[in-house]
């Protein structure tokens, strides 16, 4: 049976964060069920928001939950999430070996079974690479995956851009916030100016904490082969000016290849977080896919 626990963000190996949590997040926690399930020899976290069909929610590389903090009040008002910390991330607890997706997916497959123990094929929702653990959940589990849908995931063999990042060695606290803020105009945003306090508090925990490896397996085109083998359809949303993966169009292309009805929703004035930088515009896209009858498997 998977733990229920009240409201919590750290585990005891966390319980120094390098930052505080702002209030309008902490009041996020307030309201979210806490569950855990097995992964490796420790467990892995799960938060809930929400009532209604459920959504899982699969976060990026260097994150947590908090890569939907910007989504969630109004995401939940409509569907029930389910939003992970991956093995490896957050306050979840690593799964062996650290670099396998498979690994990573199947834990993810097996707290499903737990937590829905009676529910059909749930629409999977994955932001960068957690999009690679989607498909590999759907080729583990094809059972537990209606519908996939990807949001700005490199490694489809499309152009790639690489950043050019501000080191944090060395530097006091305020340098560390500003340089936080630098880096993440060069990776994660198009509009430098909507850049705020909870992002930046975000990058400056997660990132820590990050253990697993499976990110390792993701570009250039990593992500590609396994969503070749995907059945359950797949839809994308992209950032218009996504830095590290550009052109929206060409991504798709990339799925239609053999996916030749999937959906793609732009986010205009968006770079690579675009489900945080332009929230009101994603999660408007994300109900307008949801609300699609999703496509048969393919055969």
């Amino acid at each position: 049976m998977p733990q229920r626990l009240r409201s919590t963000f750290a585990h005891q190996r966390d319980l120094a964060l390098p930052v505080e949590l702002l209030p309008q997040t902490r009041e996020l926690l307030n309201h979210a069920e806490v569950v855990r399930t097995p992964c490796g020899d420790g467990q892995m976290t799960w938060r809930i928001w929400g009532s209604g069909a459920p959504v899982i929610f699969l976060h990026g590389a260097h994150g947590s939950w908090l890569h939907w903090q910007n989504n969630i009040a109004e995401l939940s008002r409509h569907y029930r999430l389910i939003v992970a910390d991956l093995p490896g991330f957050g306050d979840s607890d690593v799964v062996l070996p650290l670099d396998s997706p498979a690994a990573h997916a199947e834990v993810l497959a097996a707290g499903l079974r737990l937590l829905l123990p009676d529910a059909p094929a749930v629409d999977v929702v994955g932001f960068s690479a957690g999009a690679l653990l989607g498909c590999h959940m759907d080729v583990l589990a094809p059972d537990l995956v209606r519908r996939l849908i990807m949001i700005d995931s490199g490694g489809l063999g499309t152009p790639l851009r690489t950043a050019t990042f501000v080191s944090l060695r060395g530097l006091d606290e305020a340098d560390r916030w500003e340089a936080t803020r630098k880096n993440l105009a060069a990776f994660m945003y198009h509009d430098a100016d909507l850049i705020d306090d909870a992002a930046i508090i975000m990058n400056s925990i997660e990132p820590r904490r990050m253990r697993s490896k499976f990110v390792e397996h993701v570009i250039p085109d990593k992500l590609l082969h396994i969503a070749r083998q995907v059945r359950a359809p797949i839809d994308l949303i992209w950032g218009e000016f996504d830095f590290p993966h550009p052109d929206p169009e060409g991504n798709l292309a990339a799925i239609r290849a053999f996916q030749p009805e999937a959906q793609l929703r732009v986010i205009e004035r968006a770079g690579h977080w675009s489900i945080g930088e332009q929230p009101a515009r994603f999660n408007a896209a994300l109900l307008d896919l949801l609300a699609m009858s999703p496509r048969p498997r393919l055969r």
